[in-house]
């Protein structure tokens, strides 16, 4: 394959993967699941935990905006997938000239968008209601972006399996997403965890992406930041790979 071809071919691939995060964006960022599953159901689920609790605003909106980006970042792909199957539409993608790769990077970049999106509603609301300040703001936008990426890669992941209902995928989903929730040092410092779960926490991506948003907050980073970028890197390329083996698998199976 030449060289001008293979630019051609990358440019066609690239706009395929636009094209499906923007279907995606019309089709499915309104619907209710998406909606209660990746907004309504972190904020009550952050606010059962802090109610009587003596904690500082400025460790409440950074717990905030990392556990809304985790759910709604994580929550596109386990739910456009099921309906894509349902709807029949799934078989059209994957028999189109668009490579495996093309078509989860677009869930990827409509998980990516939907999530840095909404997680601005949190931050914004922590600024104009708390007394919280954001005092690296480059710190802040690295943890919300390599954030939902890394989160929007884990919900492709978690959408491999040949499920034709929603639910199904979401039972799946949550019980991955919520242990992980509960050791990312989200409602408890991870400094301050006990020493089994501090040796689990840097399992979590969302680990990494709430030490970016703490410290662009103005508080004390549990990890380097640069490791937390790194990691967060390292978890995006990672669980890609994987949801494109475990896609490939389920595809050769006929399922």
């Amino acid at each position: 394959m030449s060289t001008g071809t293979a630019i051609n071919n990358w440019r066609r691939q690239a706009r395929g993967t636009f094209v499906i995060a923007k279907k995606n964006a019309i089709l499915y960022y309104l619907k209710p699941p998406v909606l209660i599953f990746g907004v309504v159901f972190p904020i009550f689920f952050f606010l059962s935990f802090k109610m009587g609790r003596p904690i500082p605003p400025e460790a409440i909106v950074p717990g905030m905006v990392a556990m809304a980006l985790w759910f709604t970042a994580s929550a596109v792909g386990p739910l456009v997938t099921p309906w894509e199957r349902r709807a029949r539409t799934y078989e059209r993608l994957i028999s189109s000239p668009l490579s495996l790769r093309a078509i989860l990077a677009g869930d990827v970049v409509s998980g990516l968008v939907f999530g840095a999106g909404l997680s601005v509603i949190p931050v914004v609301l922590g600024l104009v209601l708390t007394d919280a300040k954001v005092v690296h703001l480059p710190l802040v936008v690295g943890g919300i972006v390599f954030g939902a990426m890394s989160f929007a890669s884990l919900g492709v992941l978690l959408a491999a399996p040949p499920a034709s209902s929603p639910s199904n995928i979401m039972l799946l989903s949550n019980l991955v997403r919520l242990p992980l929730l509960f050791v990312s040092g989200i409602f408890l410092p991870i400094a301050e965890m006990p020493g089994w779960a501090r040796w689990i926490s840097p399992i979590s991506p969302l680990s990494y992406a709430g030490d970016l948003l703490r410290c662009g907050f103005g508080q004390q980073p549990y990890f380097p930041v640069w490791f937390s970028l790194l990691a967060l890197i390292g978890f995006t390329g990672i669980l890609f790979y994987g949801a494109q083996i475990f896609h490939r698998c389920w595809q050769a199976k006929g399922l």
